[in-house]
């Protein structure tokens, strides 16, 4: 067979082999993202970056969710429309924080969307704020890289009457899912993480529980001078000692900041401990990924407004994770920031 004949018949399957992958010509300084999410195929040797769609940078008019590609994480193709909201849900912004989680041979989207013209009965605890619909909804594709269709019309993964934002999958050692998630600072004042039971198509089957809130940790803190503490962008890792590790992000001393929490139990409600903080000057909402050599990465943004991707090495240890150095040969940041401490209690190596 030919290569011709190759291409057609991967292209049929749904899947190019590594070398008909396109090789992009964007690098993050030149990207919009926001809340980046980076899946690694190794069939392809393929990193797919997920992003709120930008129709300026898409080329498409869409509420939606776009995809770069590289081979190299430091070369990216122009964005694909990867999801695109339907008209006629009840949202009408939002397509924050996309995350693509592999579950039972299909691939599903997690993004969270809002409408403001949808007051909720409870009123906001913050003088000056009010509460509104805003929560994560699924969508699913057979492929990796979509297209994805929307799940259940759009229907909340919990109560509609929760302000519910950053969904993400997490499976526990019995194998069975849960959705954890951010429980909006509009509706509590000090933003929580939360978790809610799924089945295997990923409906909650049971009510959410509340894992810590934002002043547990003591890098967080209060806000606009009327006590909010946020909390955004919850990920979870299992380290070989069992032990299990959130990342998430909230505001400090010098704005947004990247910290982890750790439940040495190894279970998902604690107890938890709260460890000092990664990145900050604007540096959040990241996700820990494994590159095609098998190493850890952890990509952030930076800075909150008019985000772009950064990149860093992460070495992974039995019982938590080393932040080592900023890739600055793949962000290629001019103003690159090193890690001032890491989530295990010793001084991080500098750049």
């Amino acid at each position: 067979m030919n290569r011709r004949d190759l291409l057609t018949a991967a292209a049929l399957a749904g899947a190019l082999p590594a070398w008909a992958q396109p090789v992009g010509s964007m690098t993050l300084p030149e990207m919009d993202l926001h809340d980046p999410f980076i899946v690694t195929d190794t069939a392809s040797k393929t990193y797919w970056l997920f992003t709120k769609n930008n129709p300026a940078v898409s080329g498409k008019q869409a509420l939606g969710v776009m995809a770069y590609r590289s081979r190299d994480l430091k070369h990216w193709t122009k964005p694909e429309l990867v999801f695109r909201l339907p008209s006629g849900t009840w949202a009408n912004d939002g397509c924050w924080a996309p995350e693509v989680h592999h579950w039972r041979d299909r691939w599903y989207l997690f993004v969270t969307v809002h409408n403001e013209s949808l007051p909720l009965a409870e009123p906001s605890p913050v003088p000056g704020q009010r509460t509104y619909r805003r929560s994560t909804v699924l969508a699913v594709a057979t492929q990796l890289g979509g297209p994805f269709a929307l799940l259940r019309d759009g229907d909340p993964v919990v109560s509609k009457e929760l302000m519910a934002l950053d969904g993400t999958l997490y499976v526990d050692p019995a194998g069975k899912p849960w959705m954890v998630f951010a429980h909006e600072w509009l509706q509590l004042r000090v933003g929580a993480f939360a978790a809610v039971p799924l089945d295997d198509e990923l409906r909650a089957i049971g009510p959410h529980r509340e894992l810590f809130r934002g002043d547990a940790s003591p890098a967080a803190r209060p806000q606009q001078g009327q006590g909010i503490i946020v909390t955004d962008g919850p990920q979870l890792y299992r380290t070989a000692d069992g032990s299990l590790h959130m990342l998430w992000s909230s505001w400090g001393d010098d704005g947004y900041f990247q910290t982890l929490s750790r439940s040495r139990s190894g279970d998902l409600f604690g107890p938890w401990e709260h460890l000092p903080v990664w990145l900050g000057k604007g540096s959040g909402h990241g996700m820990l990924f494994r590159t095609l050599d098998d190493t850890r990465m952890l990509v952030v943004h930076r800075p909150f407004k008019n985000a772009r991707g950064k990149l860093y090495d992460v070495r992974e240890h039995a019982d938590g994770f080393e932040l080592l150095r900023q890739r600055v040969d793949l962000d290629l940041d001019a103003h690159p920031l090193a890690a001032r401490q890491e989530g295990r209690g010793r001084q991080s190596t500098p750049d």
